[in-house]
């Protein structure tokens, strides 16, 4: 364990845990828990969250309707973070109408770039093939990921829709597949190594890619640069206390520059900033508009 790993671990969980003390399952959710995905019964564990009543099929009365979905990639750092600590912010998402599955993937510096992408592509895989069986769309799927996920979010688009990318990194990306649109939630999109220890990005790229960043790593890892016009609709958002708030309006360019759908939204204000990832304060109005706003945006695309 690294001691900037071992200091983001302690630090986020230090926060999270006051954040989220006292959260119960809401009555109106039904959970499926601790589902493998891949092999390693430790990491490769997801979620599914439904809500409990929903309206028949109409072409099948005896049956509630299939669900559209939404796929969470939790953020942390690359270092930190789990399927338990975002399970409020997933069935809150599943309380407007959606079936979400929420996911455990391999953590850095134990281990290295792609392995955590070849488990977000081994989680769209297996929602393919089984969200069906939990009551979800597979022809309507949709994903969000917040700071790190959204990272990780943009760079699984990219492999979905950039051949190009996708064949530089050797992972089993779902085929003839990509989410129909997805929210990148305060998000780092442009990967660089200033040498500065206050800049958190920069300084965990040694924990998190195997050689610490050379000139390819950075290439490969850096959302915006493979970013192509078949990228997915995207709800970009940030708020003025995020401190990567100025990674969004170059995400927005690209995406602008080449036609993308997609909606930028800052939230928050100068006198009252709200802080990196607020999104997921299940206590926060803030939090509860932005994420209607989300479903809304996804909604467009049913």
């Amino acid at each position: 364990m690294s001691t900037m790993s071992d200091a983001v671990r302690q630090q986020f969980k230090a926060g999270d845990d006051v954040r989220d003390a006292g959260l119960v399952t809401p009555a109106s959710i039904r959970r499926f828990d601790d589902i493998a995905y891949g092999p390693d019964v430790q990491w490769q564990k997801l979620d599914v969250y439904r809500p409990k009543d929903v309206p028949a099929s109409a072409t099948s009365p005896c049956a509630p309707q299939a669900l559209p979905v939404i796929v969470s990639v939790h953020g942390g750092g690359w270092v930190y973070g789990d399927k338990e600590r975002y399970q409020w912010y997933c069935m809150d998402l599943a309380s407007r109408g959606f079936v979400v599955v929420n996911f455990t993937y391999r953590l850095a510096p134990e281990f290295k770039f792609p392995k955590s992408m070849a488990d977000t592509c081994a989680v769209f895989n297996w929602t393919i093939a089984h969200i069906a069986e939990y009551g979800g769309d597979p022809a309507h799927i949709f994903a969000v990921g917040d700071s790190a996920g959204a990272h990780m979010l943009g760079l699984f688009c990219n492999l979905c829709t950039n051949p190009v990318y996708a064949a530089q990194l050797e992972l089993d990306v779902p085929k003839g597949f990509a989410p129909l649109a997805v929210a990148l939630n305060c998000g780092a999109n442009e990967i660089k190594v200033t040498g500065d220890p206050h800049d958190l990005t920069s300084a965990l790229m040694g924990d998190f890619l195997e050689h610490g960043g050379t000139e390819r790593e950075l290439e490969l890892v850096s959302v915006g640069r493979h970013v192509t016009a078949s990228f997915p609709p995207a709800f970009v958002m940030t708020c003025d206390g995020d401190f990567l708030y100025d990674q969004a309006f170059p995400l927005v360019a690209r995406l602008r520059e080449l036609n993308v759908p997609h909606e930028l939204h800052v939230y928050g204000g100068i006198e009252e900033p709200l802080p990196h990832v607020f999104h997921c304060n299940m206590r926060s109005e803030e939090a509860r508009r932005c994420n209607d706003d989300e479903c809304r945006f996804f909604r467009r695309f049913l």
